[in-house]
């Protein structure tokens, strides 16, 4: 993640390393009171998914390769 967040809606969205400015996938993650939230960031109207702090731990292990699933 990158460490420019923009601030909509009260919270501190970070825009993923991975996205860029060329209209491909944009994903936004910041830190709620019991978790944290994701979202489309070209898609505002839809809203974040909620995620517990387990949950996204597991998620971002899965993501980095040091878990399967299941």
């Amino acid at each position: 993640m990158n460490r420019q967040p923009s601030e909509r809606d009260g919270m501190k969205w970070f825009k993923s390393s991975y996205s860029n400015t060329e209209g491909g996938d944009c994903v936004e993650v910041a830190r709620a009171p019991r978790g944290v939230r994701v979202r489309d960031s070209k898609d505002l109207a839809r809203p974040a998914l909620a995620l517990e702090p387990a949950a996204w731990s597991a998620f971002v292990a899965f993501a980095a390769g040091r878990r399967t699933a299941g």
